[in-house]
């Protein structure tokens, strides 16, 4: 059961010291975050807290206790299957975490307490499912047919995957660009630059506000739009193996290599997170944070203090026991003198 707290009363409880910068680096491998409707929801080994702005200004937290199904089976914990696992997963809380920010940044009531319906469940499960079906159909299946056109038959097998490669990179950028075009996703995208330069400011031990991440760069190279970028290269290489599709069902035998393409991207991921700097994974990192100038967009202060909120949130311990809670944070409230991380938000 969801415990409830009315927004006077303190907050969870004090979160720690802002760390040095190696201990930061080291904590940030596991912290993560994903861009909402007004909002940013961050991950840490133990909570998931979303943090939104609702149209009267203030901004509601989301708490949630937390532990990854990889830490709860060891035995999924193996590379690359791993990788396919955490996908699964992070689909689901994000579309969770998507389904609240939207109750909350549409209305002014106390949504914190009402529970969605039935009947907006669905209808976000049916988006996702439309929208799924629409990137297999663009991303993978009209590739293919434009390609066959492209390519003549006494081309080899490689020459027909990198061709396919090259349409499916060129279909998504030209996919980013567009959607980064409509007037509402340019607000996700600055708050999509609101979390990274939020995770930056905590992996370089920066205080954890707004003034603390501004200096930042809207780019990391563990996002998301870099794992797909990285899905898209490595698809080439792992389809290259299995010769030019001849057949309906040779061109539905590739599906089965998705979570195997998903896992070895999530590897991927995870090495440049880590090793980033170095001069021999810096070329493969520097496409994805290419792409990464049309996902993200600069935050303004406002959006920065909603991505700490979040982050201050997973970064507060609770009781043993915690479950959830919903609260309001209260960042003006704060004492002078005292980094953000060394306060607890008020709720």
């Amino acid at each position: 059961m969801t415990d409830q707290q009315d927004d006077r009363r303190p907050g969870p409880g004090p979160c720690p010291d802002a760390p040095d910068q190696g201990e930061a680096r080291q904590m940030d491998l596991a912290v993560g975050g994903q861009a909402l409707i007004e909002g940013v929801m961050m991950r840490s080994p133990k909570y998931l807290a979303m943090a939104v702005r609702t149209p009267d200004k203030r901004i509601v937290i989301r708490k949630k206790s937390f532990r990854s199904i990889v830490r709860k089976l060891p035995f999924l914990n193996i590379p690359v299957l791993r990788g396919g696992v955490h996908l699964i997963e992070t689909m689901g809380l994000g579309i969770d975490a998507l389904m609240f920010s939207a109750d909350q940044a549409s209305s002014e009531d106390r949504l914190d307490q009402r529970k969605s319906s039935l009947k907006d469940t669905l209808l976000m499960w049916g988006t996702v499912a439309f929208s799924f079906a629409l990137s297999l159909g663009l991303f993978f299946y009209l590739p293919i047919l434009l390609t066959d056109l492209v390519v003549a038959k006494e081309h080899g097998s490689v020459a027909w995957n990198a061709v396919d490669g090259l349409f499916r990179v060129v279909m998504f950028v030209a996919y980013l660009w567009l959607v980064s075009r409509l007037p509402d996703m340019g607000r996700v995208f600055m708050y999509h630059g609101a979390e990274h330069k939020s995770i930056h400011a905590f992996e370089n031990g920066s205080t954890l506000d707004a003034a603390g991440a501004r200096p930042w760069t809207t780019l990391h190279p563990r996002c998301g739009t870099s794992f797909l970028f990285f899905v898209m290269l490595i698809s080439i290489v792992v389809f290259s193996f299995l010769g030019r599709p001849e057949t309906i069902g040779d061109r539905l035998e590739r599906l089965a290599f998705v979570p195997l393409i998903g896992g070895l991207a999530y590897e991927a991921i995870k090495l440049s997170g880590k090793y980033g700097r170095s001069w021999f994974v810096r070329p493969a990192v520097l496409p994805g944070l290419a792409l990464q100038k049309i996902t993200t967009r600069e935050p303004d202060d406002d959006q920065l203090t909603v991505a700490m909120a979040a982050l201050r949130a997973v970064l507060t311990p609770e009781a043993d026991g915690f479950r959830e809670r919903v609260y309001y944070d209260l960042p003006d409230a704060a004492a002078p003198g005292l980094t953000p991380a060394a306060q607890g938000g008020a709720s």
